[in-house]
């Protein structure tokens, strides 16, 4: 028995098609399974900043002491939403957020304000990060080819999370409290991939140290390499060619108070390598001066050690970025930019 030519033909455009939906519906399950790792670990995200936001509306709790009763249901709010369970959530974490609302702001320490202020940024910026990954994996779950097919599979829709949202102004007392500043910095390494941080402390508050890289504010007029390059040189006497660095490699949003003003830092990072030496601070400024204490050239193990005494670092997690730093100016690429704590 032989086929007719038209039969060939019918039958060849009909495996082709059976073939193009095969691939159109094997590269919609990897993408749908892409955006529910993505929803799960936007999630996850979202979940540990609603736990920093309930360990500082406890202790924003315990610094309030005008009220013994408002105190009290604060930290039990907070204890309520860190229990609930994702369908409870939204409903616990709002009740807290009603409670931060009706504190005042100058009744409470300004390192509180700070820290309640970055936690709470840190919140929206998580909600809306998961919110549109849930959008993104919706629009594509509940289209009729992939409702068809089941590309789903057995994986549950994912929700949105609602969650009342505070101002700066709502956060901080009024519009003006916290001074908006950018920064660039420089994560200087030397060939054995140390990285060079400054040791200091805020002049209202000598007793408690901290770590930092090298940087400072940009000053107007000034572009972000320039204001890198100049750092460097005021604060270690190195000159650097602004070409030469690499980055922005990272952006670190960050509120806290310092020298009596609350500030709301952006952080541009960028990085590059030179020979060890002994840095000099005849640039610094007077406020450097009664700022900075001291220096040093710092492995990742350095950096977990004085982390481990109490004297935070700053950026977070430096120790686990300094490879990534080193790959950096191996390569001698220029990165893209992406946030950090």
């Amino acid at each position: 028995m032989t086929l007719s030519a038209l039969t060939v033909l019918i039958v060849g455009l009909i495996a082709v098609l059976v073939l193009i939906v095969g691939l159109w519906a094997y590269g919609t399950a990897n993408r749908l399974d892409r955006l529910h790792v993505r929803t799960d670990l936007a999630w996850q995200s979202l979940d540990s900043a609603l736990a920093r936001r309930a360990v500082v509306a406890r202790a924003v709790s315990a610094a309030v002491r005008a009220s013994v009763d408002r105190s009290r249901k604060l930290a039990s709010l907070a204890d309520a939403a860190e229990r609930a369970d994702r369908v409870h959530r939204e409903g616990a974490e709002n009740d807290v957020s009603v409670a931060l609302a009706s504190l005042d702001s100058a009744d409470l320490p300004p390192q509180l304000v700070a820290e309640l202020a970055d936690a709470e940024a840190r919140v929206l910026i998580a909600r809306r990060f998961h919110n549109d990954a849930v959008r993104d994996t919706l629009a594509l779950r509940t289209t009729l080819p992939v409702r068809i097919l089941h590309l789903g599979g057995t994986a549950p829709l994912p929700t949105y999370f609602e969650i009342a949202e505070r101002s700066a102004s709502e956060t901080f007392g009024h519009e003006d409290r916290a001074v908006q500043r950018t920064s660039s910095r420089v994560v200087l390494v030397d060939e054995r991939g140390r990285v060079l941080l400054l040791r200091g402390h805020d002049p209202t508050v000598p007793e408690i140290y901290f770590w930092f890289t090298i940087g400072g504010a940009v000053e107007s007029g000034e572009n972000l390499r320039d204001a890198a390059a100049r750092e460097v040189r005021e604060e270690t006497g190195l000159t650097v060619d602004p070409a030469a660095l690499r980055g922005p490699l990272w952006r670190r949003v960050a509120t806290f108070p310092f020298n009596g003003t609350l500030l709301r830092s952006e952080e541009l990072f960028f990085a590059f390598r030179t020979q060890e030496f002994e840095p000099e601070h005849s640039g610094f400024t007077d406020l450097e001066r009664r700022t900075v204490t001291g220096h040093r050239w710092c492995t990742e193990d350095d950096i977990r050690l004085l982390a481990a005494t109490g004297e935070t670092v700053y950026p977070q997690d430096l120790a686990e970025l300094l490879d990534e730093v080193n790959i950096v100016l191996a390569r001698r690429v220029e990165p893209e930019v992406r946030a950090i704590r």
